[in-house]
C-alpha cells in the first residue's frame, strides 16, 4: 500500500488495445472523437484546479506539531522519529515513518508535499476507475476515467471546510488523508491479478498493507476493516463463484493485517500514554454517554457534507460515467462480477459510509469531545469512502438513464452533468484562491523571523522573541493572548536556543 505508491503504473483504458492514443490502423494521427475531447475538456478543470493547489504548496511552512517533529529528525533520523512515535506519542510507526521521510527535507520538505500527495492521490483513483472497468467487462471513451479521478481527488482534497489541514500540512494529511489513498491502492494488485503468482503477490500487499495502515491512522484501520466485512458478508452476491475464493482470502488477509498492525499500535507505550493524557481508555469510548455524544457529532458532521454543494461534482461525474459506458467487444479473461444489481449496491455502499463515519467518531471522539464535529481534517478516513460511494451512485444513475431512456433525456442528461462538474471545479477555485493569498503572506512573514531566529542563534544568544504567524487554524506558540506557550520549547530546539519569549512586532 505504502511502498511504491508513488511510482505505480496506471494501466491502459479498458478501450485502449494500441497503447497509443491518437493513432489510426496506419499510424497516422487523428482527432480524438468528440466524446473524447470533451472529457478531456472537463478533466482539465479539476487538474488545473489541482496543479494550482500544488504550486500553492511552495507557501507552505512548518507549524504546530511539525516544530517538535523537525528537530528530531534533524538530529536522530527517521528512526529517531519512528521511536518518538512508538514510546512517547501515540504508537503510529508507520505515520512516524511518513513523517520522517518529508521531515527529513525541513522547509523544502513541507512545500513539495502537496504536489506530491496531490499526485499520488490522482494515480491511484484514476488506476482504480481504469481496473474496475475492466474488471466489469466496460468499456469507456479515452479521458473519462481522468475525469473521474480528478473531480474525485479535487473534492476529497479541496471540499472540505479545511482545506489546510487536509492538503499542506503534512502531519495530518498523513494520518488522515494519505492513509485512507495507500489503504485503496492495496485494492489494486487484486484488480489487476490474473494468474496464480499475481495473486500470491496481491495477497503479500493486502497483508503489509494491512499492518501498515495498523500502525498509521486508527479511523482509517476502522474503515478499512468495515469494507473488508462487507465483502466478506456480500462477496458472494458481488462476485462470481470462480472469484469468490480469492476475494474472501484476500479480505479475511488485509483484516488480519490490519488486526496485527493495530495490536503493535494499541499496546505500544505511546498509546498507552496517549489514552492517559486524553482519559481515552475502552471504557470511555464505549460508555453510552459517549457513544450518544458521537452520533450527535456524526449527525452534524453528516449535515456539513451534506449540504456542501460541491460534492455534487462527483455525482455529476459518476452520472457521465454510467452514460458513457458500454460493454466491452473482448473479454479480459473469465467473469469476475455478477450481473450489475443496482439497488442493493447503492444500499450496500451508503451503509458502508454510514456504519465507518460513526465508527470512527466514536473513535476520535475521546479525544476531541464536542471539537470533533469541527475538526474536519479527522473525517477524510471515511470522506474517500464517501465520495467514492457517491461517484459509483452517480454512474448506476447514469446507466438507468442510459438503458431505460429514450434518446433525448440521455443527451439532457449527459449535458446537466457536464454543467454541475464544470461548476464544481469553478466552486472550489474560488476558496483555494483565498487560502493561498493567506499562505503567500504567512510565508513572507515566517521567512523574515526565521532569518532573524537563525540570526540570533549565530550570535551566540539563548533566548529570542518570537511572533505567531498563524494560518488557516494552525496552532503557534503564545496563542490564547500567550496563556498557552505550546509549541514554543520545539520552536526554540529547532533554532538551538535555550527559549523564545513572546513578541507582537515581526523583524
Amino acid at each position: 500500500m505504502a511502498v511504491g505508491a508513488s511510482h505505480m503504473t496506471v494501466p491502459r483504458e479498458p478501450d485502449d488495445s494500441s497503447g497509443q492514443p491518437g493513432r489510426g490502423r496506419g499510424g497516422r494521427w487523428r482527432l480524438p472523437s468528440p466524446v473524447t475531447a470533451g472529457a478531456l475538456l472537463l478533466a482539465a478543470l479539476p487538474l488545473g484546479l489541482l496543479a494550482a493547489a500544488a504550486w500553492l504548496g511552495r507557501h507552505v511552512r512548518p507549524s504546530a506539531d511539525e516544530w517538535c517533529f523537525l528537530p528530531v529528525v534533524r538530529d536522530q533520523g527517521i528512526g529517531g522519529m519512528i521511536g518518538k512515535f512508538y514510546v512517547t506519542d501515540n504508537g503510529r510507526v508507520g505515520n512516524g515513518l511518513l513523517v520522517g521521510l518529508y521531515a527529513q527535507f525541513p522547509v523544502a520538505g513541507h512545500q513539495w508535499y502537496a504536489a506530491v500527495s496531490t499526485l499520488v492521490v490522482v494515480a491511484v483513483l484514476w488506476a482504480l476507475v481504469v481496473l474496475v472497468l475492466r474488471r466489469a467487462r466496460q468499456s469507456a471513451p479515452r479521458g473519462l476515467a481522468l475525469l473521474v479521478a480528478a473531480m474525485v481527488t479535487a473534492v476529497f482534497l479541496l471540499a472540505t471546510p479545511n482545506t489546510y489541514k487536509t492538503l499542506y500540512w503534512p502531519a495530518g494529511s498523513v494520518s488522515h488523508t494519505v492513509a485512507p489513498v495507500l489503504a485503496c491502492a492495496a485494492a489494486l494488485p487484486a484488480l489487476a491479478a490474473g494468474g496464480r503468482r499475481s495473486r500470491v503477490a496481491a495477497l503479500a500487499v493486502v497483508a503489509a498493507a494491512g499492518v501498515f495502515t495498523g500502525t498509521l491512522s486508527e479511523e482509517t484501520s476502522v474503515v478499512v476493516l468495515v469494507v473488508l466485512g462487507g465483502l466478506l458478508l456480500l462477496g458472494r452476491r458481488l462476485v462470481t463463484d470462480r472469484a469468490w475464493p480469492f476475494l474472501r482470502t484476500w479480505a479475511l488477509t488485509g483484516a488480519a493485517g490490519v488486526a496485527v498492525g493495530t495490536a503493535v499500535l494499541m499496546t505500544s507505550p505511546g498509546s498507552l500514554r496517549r489514552r492517559e493524557r486524553f482519559g481515552a481508555g475502552t471504557t470511555s469510548i464505549l460508555a453510552p454517554d459517549s457513544l450518544l455524544a458521537s452520533a450527535r457529532g456524526f449527525a452534524r458532521i453528516a449535515a456539513t457534507v451534506l449540504t456542501t454543494w460541491e460534492y455534487g461534482g462527483v455525482l455529476a461525474a459518476g452520472v457521465l460515467l454510467g452514460l458513457l459506458v458500454r460493454p466491452a467487444r473482448t473479454a479480459d479473461g473469465p467473469a469476475v462480477l455478477r450481473p450489475c444489481r443496482p439497488l442493493p449496491l447503492a444500499c450496500a455502499g451508503v451503509l458502508a459510509v454510514l456504519v465507518s463515519g460513526y465508527l470512527c467518531t466514536v473513535v476520535t471522539y475521546p479525544v476531541f469531545g464536542p471539537r470533533v464535529a469541527t475538526a474536519a481534517r479527522t473525517w477524510n478516513d471515511y470522506l474517500l469512502l464517501y465520495v467514492l460511494v457517491l461517484a459509483g451512485l452517480g454512474a448506476l444513475l447514469g446507466r438507468a438513464l442510459r438503458r431505460r431512456g429514450t434518446r433525448p433525456w440521455p443527451v439532457a442528461a449527459a449535458a446537466a452533468a457536464a454543467v454541475l462538474y464544470a461548476a464544481a471545479a469553478v466552486g472550489l477555485a474560488v476558496p483555494l484562491y483565498h487560502l493561498g493569498q493567506d499562505m503567500r503572506v504567512r510565508a513572507g512573514q515566517w521567512d523574515r523571523q526565521d532569518a532573524s531566529l537563525r540570526a540570533a542563534a549565530a550570535r551566540g544568544a539563548e533566548v529570542a522573541p518570537y511572533t505567531p504567524t498563524p494560518v488557516a487554524g494552525m496552532l503557534e506558540p503564545f496563542r490564547a493572548g500567550g496563556r498557552i506557550a505550546w509549541p514554543a520549547r520545539c520552536v526554540a530546539e529547532y533554532y538551538r536556543l535555550e527559549r523564545i519569549t513572546r513578541s507582537t512586532r515581526l523583524p
